[in-house]
């Protein structure tokens, strides 16, 4: 299958009737697939197993893809639930979503050492919340109740944080101060969904005060907009992506909203339904952040072998983000856990 890269047009509103392809083409949204900070929390796992050898705990998937939870847990890697089930004198890394106060505290009462692979662009919203707790805002954090981003910002000021779980929960916020408040936002959000909320808020709270920059992170924003364009073309849009990864899930809810006549969220090619391709001409394809290529490769291949072999990359932003790997790893971490054991 030949790949051809080409600029696209802006996508049609969701209003409009969308050119439908005559042929079978396959539209392949870039950027897509592992973001920088998935990146760096996958590699993270794999060196520390490489430098300190099986097992490694990590405390809930270092990332949400079954694929490569599956993968590292081959290599040696024990995905555990809470951070009291990592024996004493272990190390345990923390995901690639973040973690309260309150399990670092854990893990340190349960005498292990551990290597922090939360995203950085996670890190700069608990900052925040913890900058304008200490400052006594209201904070009201739009994100989507027991997301495990959710609960680790919260966890950064829980006195202070509101969760508002969608436009729909506005109604239910309360504030000490309407002249005092703030909004921060879970990272994997879809855009016009937090900004709808925002929106809400801000109707009922004039003096609502933004965070200083944008926490939907660039990653999510960069798939929306390729997905979008993508699907004001497309019969049918496929996600690569596991159920539990919510910019996935927004993936697949932004193309039906741009025009696609049908979406899918799947976590490979074994889960594509032949049916779905009676009467599709033009095939969307992306995947969300914590995809591995191989995944994509899967499906075009079982697209290829069923017709769909005219491949055209639709990329209407670059990105080049990279993230250096977690401080610890340059550390001598078994011998720092054994001491944390002992004492």
């Amino acid at each position: 299958m030949t790949a051809t890269p080409a600029s696209r047009p802006a996508a049609a509103p969701a209003g409009d009737a969308p050119r439908r392809s005559s042929g079978r083409r396959v539209l392949l949204a870039a950027p897509r697939g592992y973001c920088a900070g998935v990146d760096r929390a996958v590699i993270a796992v794999e060196k520390a197993l490489e430098q300190y050898g099986a097992p490694i705990y990590v405390r809930h998937e270092i990332v949400h893809n079954k694929y490569v939870v599956q993968t590292l847990e081959k290599k040696g890697a024990i995905f555990v639930e809470e951070t009291h089930e990592v024996p004493k004198g272990e190390i345990v890394i923390f995901s690639a979503h973040g973690v309260s106060p309150e399990v670092h505290r854990e893990a340190e009462r349960g005498g292990l050492a551990t290597i922090d692979a939360t995203c950085p662009l996670v890190t700069k919203v608990h900052k925040e919340a913890v900058r304008f707790a200490a400052d006594d805002y209201d904070i009201l954090l739009i994100g989507h109740e027991g997301h495990e981003e959710v609960i680790g910002t919260s966890g950064e000021a829980p006195d202070h944080i509101t969760l508002v779980d969608g436009p729909e929960d506005v109604e239910n916020v309360e504030v000490r101060d309407p002249d005092k408040v703030v909004w921060l936002s879970q990272t994997t959000l879809s855009v016009d969904e937090t900004m709808e909320t925002v929106d809400a808020l801000q109707s009922r709270y004039p003096n609502l005060l933004s965070p200083p920059s944008d926490d939907i992170c660039y990653a999510t924003q960069n798939r929306q907009t390729a997905i979008k364009q993508v699907a004001a073309e497309s019969d049918l849009v496929l996600i690569v992506g596991s159920k539990n990864s919510s910019n996935s899930v927004r993936l697949v809810e932004t193309a039906i909203q741009q025009g696609a006549r049908a979406g899918h969220l799947i976590d490979d090619a074994s889960e594509i339904d032949e049916a779905w391709l009676e009467g599709v001409g033009t095939v969307g394809l992306s995947s969300g952040a914590s995809v591995p290529d191989v995944l994509i490769d899967g499906v075009l291949e079982w697209l290829k072998e069923r017709g769909w072999d005219d491949l055209e990359v639709v990329q209407p932003v670059d990105e080049h983000v990279q993230f250096s790997l977690p401080k610890e790893l340059r550390r001598d971490l078994r011998t720092e856990a054994a001491q944390k054991a002992a004492s």
